[in-house]
């Protein structure tokens, strides 16, 4: 990546106007990748988010360390200008294009993580683990300005718990420096919440990411304990099938560190050991992703092939059907030929799911009128929690009920959602990853092939 993802980190005390949010930068490998409009944007997000921190631990105080439910509880007694909870890079100002887990009250650019329910539950403990370093308030609309990967999402800015702010991409855990305000406080850090779960396999992940801080400041031995330290205590072998996870994250530590031959010894054992392991396709990828390292082309294909056959699938005709949609009218995606259509797995129950179809409306709308259209496929268990989705939420295109069990789950090797599937005008195969900012840069492309 261009972008070295590092928000210089606000602590923010006293009155609004004591924060020089002036200094707030942001730091590029290329600054010319960021505009002076989205550097405006992002020092009046930030001082949005001072505003809105300061106004979380006024409420915290005087309603015995319980945060609101919505942050538009915080206007107008604590928050006198609802215009802070609008983010200037925000196209909708606030106003939700699907009325789907919004706050019911006022216009909201930025995500609150603190609901009481989720609180009491994960983001309690994570606190625990991460000390406050944790996002607390999220605003998701800045632009990535690395545009040479279109399936990178926006990145976001983040307000903590322990009302620092910070530059991220969607995953947080994987920005330590930002997160903590520089590379000694992360390794601190990650060093203290490894003491708290050293043996939880939900949090292996700060293995990983504390040896890639190791590696950076250049203690090459604490990387090599830290490695020791994991060994002692995996159990790959568990009943509970999850802990063959044991072996990415190790493997991922080996490759950090620059032992690929080992990573992939290890690797090529369990190829031939792991038979019947359900999650075989990952120790291909793996495989793959260690040979594409090692500039082996034609080895990393071949396993990429091996790990999702649906790469074969790319440029070649997607798959006809023939289907009834929910209003009982006969579909079928021939019907569909010269137009650009997206083709998308989705359920009720996915949040990722769920949180794409504001982008797919945005794209839809955009080239509806020029040959760009949708199909979806439902694999609700039940038809019933569907139908009571889109009678809150409309959604402007066909609808086909597959369930759990639908022919065309299998036909397009659907594993898990979302899976949305891009067509061109040919009916061949563009993309089965179609999302976030890929999705209107491939379609603005297909159309524009077509026109």
């Amino acid at each position: 990546m261009t972008l070295s993802l590092l928000l210089t980190s606000v602590i923010f005390t006293g009155t609004e106007n004591e924060t020089d949010v002036s200094k707030i930068r942001v730091d590029f490998e290329d600054e010319s990748l960021i505009t002076d409009q989205e550097s405006k944007n992002l020092k009046t997000c930030t001082q949005n988010l001072v505003a809105i921190g300061k106004a979380l631990q006024t409420y915290e105080k005087e309603h015995d360390d319980f945060f609101p439910e919505w942050l538009s509880e915080l206007h107008p007694k604590h928050l006198t200008n609802p215009d802070t909870l609008i983010c200037p890079a925000d196209e909708d100002q606030g106003v939700p294009i699907l009325p789907y887990n919004t706050d019911p009250n006022l216009p909201m650019s930025y995500n609150y993580d603190c609901d009481p329910e989720y609180y009491q539950q994960w983001l309690k403990i994570e606190r625990n683990v991460y000390g406050d370093a944790n996002p607390i308030v999220r605003c998701p609309h800045h632009a990535n300005p690395d545009s040479n990967s279109t399936l990178l999402s926006n990145l976001y800015l983040n307000l903590s718990f322990s009302n620092t702010i910070y530059l991220s991409e969607a995953d947080w855990k994987k920005h330590p420096i930002g997160m903590y305000g520089g590379i000694d406080a992360a390794i601190a850090g990650y060093e203290s919440a490894l003491q708290h779960v050293p043996e939880d396999p939900n949090f292996f992940n700060l293995y990983s990411e504390l040896i890639r801080l190791y590696v950076e400041a250049k203690r090459g031995n604490d990387a090599e304990s830290l490695i020791d330290s994991f060994k002692s205590i995996m159990k790959p072998h568990d009943e509970n099938i999850m802990r063959f996870r044991d072996y990415w994250t190790f493997v991922d530590m080996l490759k950090v560190i620059g032992r690929h031959e080992e990573a992939l010894q290890l690797l090529q054992h369990l190829e031939k050991t792991e038979l019947e392991n359900p999650f075989r396709t990952s120790i291909f990828r793996e495989i793959a992703m260690i040979h594409e390292e090692k500039g082996n082309v034609e080895l990393a294909k071949t396993y990429f092939l091996k790990a999702d056959a649906r790469l074969g699938m790319i440029g070649k005709p997607a798959p006809n059907f023939s289907a009834t949609d929910i209003d009982g009218n006969p579909i079928s995606l021939k019907g569909y030929h010269g137009k650009v259509v997206l083709l998308d797995f989705w359920t009720t129950t996915c949040g990722p799911c769920i949180g794409e179809m504001p982008n797919m409306k945005k794209v839809y709308d955009a080239y509806k009128d020029v040959g760009f259209d949708v199909i979806a496929v439902n694999l609700n268990t039940d038809e019933a929690d569907l139908r009571e989705f889109l009678k809150v939420c409309d959604l402007p295109w066909r609808q086909i009920f597959g369930g759990q069990d639908s022919p065309l789950k299998k036909l397009y090797r659907v594993r898990g959602v979302p899976s949305p599937w891009l067509i061109d005008t040919e009916g061949k195969v563009i993309s089965y990853q179609a999302r976030g900012a890929a999705l209107k840069k491939l379609v603005a492309e297909a159309v524009k092939e077509k026109s």
